[in-house]
């Protein structure tokens, strides 16, 4: 988001989504939209947020709870309390060589208890009992046991997020990974649609592939948290 607003629909892909594919998914106070909390923790605010915006959000979170402000750079009330705060970027496809591959297969809502637990273990971002159905998930077994899935989150129009990437610690260095985001990508290739993805800026090592895998970077962004108020008792008056 910007003080201009945006000027591509990634610069606030959350509104684009919740406003557009995954409308289903949404709750909305206002102009405030999120999605329903056991999908995903990201919500959307308008790009130029005002005070009644602000005051929705808290509404539709409730007191002291932590909100994600993801891609969030205007000014914070100053009532509310800052609690995460990390530098991201956004890369889009510039030529992947995506393509399916074998050994991946479509994970669906029998699988979640395994890969929340590949999550727990991996911890690639959030991820939630109803993760699954935003969009397409493979994952690759090994003897049975579930040890790299990746799949599709936010859902632009003609944009679709690559997310929740992960390999069990015991096989990485094997490649999964990169079979199954170039496996994604195919699918959402083969929709006419565009893959794209979000990466913390630090994490240097994984924005290397990712541009070796034919990513390019399109925008830095944020990653913010912030917390609810908790309303103010009343001062009585003698």
């Amino acid at each position: 988001m910007s003080a201009t607003g945006p000027r591509h629909i990634l610069d606030n892909p959350a509104r684009a989504s919740l406003t557009g594919p995954h409308a289903r998914f949404a709750e909305r106070r206002g102009r405030v939209l999120r999605y329903q909390v056991d999908v995903s923790p990201w919500l959307a605010l308008p790009d130029e947020p005002d005070a009644d915006d602000w005051a929705d959000l808290a509404a539709l979170a409730g007191p002291g709870a932590e909100v994600p402000l993801p891609g969030f750079r205007g000014e914070i009330p100053a009532d509310w309390e800052i609690t995460f705060r990390a530098e991201g970027v956004q890369l889009v496809d510039d030529g992947l060589d995506a393509a399916p591959d074998p050994e991946a297969v479509r994970l669906g809502p029998a699988d979640v208890p395994e890969m929340l637990d590949l999550v727990a273990r991996t911890r690639p971002g959030p991820f939630e009992n109803r993760t699954v159905e935003l969009g397409t998930y493979l994952g690759i077994r090994h003897g049975g046991r579930l040890v790299a899935m990746a799949g599709e989150r936010l859902h632009p129009p003609g944009w679709t997020e690559i997310s929740a990437v992960c390999t069990d610690p015991a096989v990485r260095g094997q490649g999964l990974a990169t079979r199954l985001i170039l496996a994604v990508a195919h699918g959402i290739r083969e929709r006419g649609e565009t893959p794209f993805l979000h990466t913390g800026a630090a994490n240097t090592g994984a924005i290397r592939l990712y541009e070796s895998l034919g990513f390019r970077l399109r925008r830095r962004t944020a990653f913010l948290a912030a917390r609810v108020p908790e309303p103010r008792e009343a001062v009585a008056v003698p």
